[in-house]
This record gives C-alpha cells, sequence and structure tokens, in this order.
C-alpha cells in the first residue's frame, strides 16, 4: 500500500503561481512512477503531468506544457508541481497518482488539493 498526501493548494490570481507537493508513504521503495491529474467542476479527470521515479523522465499535457514543471524528491518520497502563468482555466481539484512496481502496477490516489484561479 501506498499513501499519498497532497499540500499547497488554494486560492491565485491569474497569471500567478503555485506550487502543489504529493508525498508518499509505505511501501514506496516500489514505486513505478507519479502522475497529477486535475478535475475540473463538471469535467472528467485529466492528466497533466507525469514522471517516471527511477530516471526522472517527465511528460506533459499540452494544456500545461511550458507553464508546469513535474519534479520529484526521491530521498523525501516527494513529487511537486510547479505551476505558472495560471489562467482561470487551471481551476480545479488536483490529484497526484502513484503507480508502483511496473508501468501495469497497482495504482494509489490522493485525496487531492483544490487549486482555484480568479480572473
Amino acid at each position: 500500500q501506498v499513501q499519498l498526501v497532497e499540500s499547497g493548494g488554494g486560492l491565485v490570481q491569474a497569471g500567478g503561481s503555485l506550487r502543489l507537493s504529493c508525498a508518499a508513504s509505505g511501501r514506496t521503495f516500489s514505486m513505478y512512477a507519479m502522475t497529477w491529474f486535475r478535475q475540473a467542476p463538471g469535467k472528467e479527470r485529466e492528466f497533466l503531468a507525469g514522471i517516471t521515479w527511477s530516471d526522472g523522465s517527465t511528460s506533459y499535457a499540452d494544456s500545461v506544457k511550458g507553464r508546469f514543471t513535474i519534479s520529484r524528491d526521491n530521498a523525501k518520497n516527494t513529487v511537486y508541481l510547479q505551476m505558472n502563468s495560471l489562467k482561470p482555466e487551471d481551476t480545479g481539484v488536483y490529484y497526484c497518482r502513484a503507480r508502483v512496481g511496473t508501468q501495469f502496477g497497482n495504482r494509489y490516489w490522493g485525496q487531492g488539493t483544490q487549486v482555484t484561479v480568479s480572473s
């Protein structure tokens, strides 16, 4: 089992920045990758950014490429999402997800953190 706790959400004006954190505990030695998702009101949860735990390779959704940066601190078992140039459409609940073992391994979700961007 892996437990995830997100933090860092809040209210920010358009054009501002926030940094989200997701701390993992439990069976973190088998971590394969961590990913950030967002769920806006009335919409499905969408992929934002992912990072492979072993080599730090990253991937991004087109909607956030160039504005968001995902990073990890292996020693702290924490993944971050630096969000710059925020837009009102970035508003939503942000979730992190851990995948353990392999790319097909079990997935674990955090409880989410609210981000609200005012215009």
